[in-house]
């Protein structure tokens, strides 16, 4: 039986990953307290009934912050009932948290009068400090629209074949570098075709600017280099029962060079994975 628990930060996504895994056919119960967590595996793996095969359960910092602390125990006390957990913790940058309150004009759980919205996003993160520290996957939403994060989710949780899931990111250094990457290249050292007038509008995905880099010796020495590390350490991954690898590739502004590098190396890797999956952090 497959469990799946769903944690984070609020406004960072929570509730459109269990929206997401509820049709994907999880039976999801959000807002559960940690304290009947290892009840629940109980019940659902107890005699008599229906019993689903996967179940997700949203937990947040309302729980007591002494309940939180025993996650980690609780996770144990659910691998003795026979399940396979796995924990999602969704987060995003504080500034990103503030501007969607502001546009929802909700209300933070842990506000109250004396207590200001930026302070409750910090106490916040300390709550959920155990959860996170035994996470299996970090996804920051902090550039992620909704459609992007239930393709995302899809694409990790949502697959029955047990596979490894790849996705290539390509991101601009001056807007930051991704928090849930498992690698990170540093491609800023090659050619960039912002300084051509005639590639300056365009994006990677654009043939003009594929032909351009495609000239590039450098560029193409780096593409090999990269593509034949993650063809050699990918099936170790593999073999650990890994479920997904986030590779990220990092240009200036995360235009032209990261989009080109995440479209080839996409292209490449779809011919041998079942889930591989392109994203462009900058680009739309």
């Amino acid at each position: 039986m497959k469990l799946v628990v769903v944690s984070g930060l609020s406004g960072s996504g929570k509730s459109v990953a269990l929206h997401v895994l509820e049709d994907l056919g999880y039976y999801c119960i959000d807002n559960l307290p940690l304290g009947l967590l290892t009840a629940l595996g109980g019940q659902l793996s107890g005699p008599g009934g229906r019993t689903p095969e996967r179940v997700a359960v949203g937990i947040d910092a309302r729980n007591l912050a002494g309940d939180l602390e025993r996650f980690p125990a609780m996770l144990e006390e659910l691998a003795g009932q026979g399940f396979e957990s796995e924990t999602l913790f969704f987060f995003a940058e504080r500034e990103t948290l503030l501007k969607r309150f502001s546009e929802t004009r909700r209300k933070h759980p842990l506000t109250d009068g004396s207590l200001p919205l930026a302070d409750a996003i910090d106490a916040e993160w300390r709550l959920l400090e155990p959860i996170a520290a035994n996470a299996a996957l970090h996804i920051d939403t902090s550039h992620t629209n909704v459609h992007e994060l239930r393709d995302l989710i899809t694409s990790r949780v949502g697959r029955e074949d047990g596979g490894l899931s790849l996705q290539f990111l390509s991101f601009g250094f001056k807007h930051g570098v991704p928090a849930d990457a498992d690698f990170v290249f540093d491609i800023r050292c090659l050619p960039n075709p912002h300084w051509e007038p005639e590639l300056r509008a365009l994006t990677g995905r654009d043939f003009a600017v594929a032909d351009y880099l495609e000239g590039q010796p450098l560029v193409e020495q780096m593409y090999a280099q990269i593509r034949d590390f993650l063809a050699t350490w990918l099936p170790h991954f593999q073999r650990d029962n890994r479920s997904y690898v986030t590779v990220a590739l990092g240009c200036t502004g995360g235009q032209h060079r990261s989009v080109y590098f995440a479209e080839r190396l996409g292209a490449h890797f779809q011919d041998q994975l079942d889930a591989v999956q392109v994203r462009h952090r900058e680009v739309p």
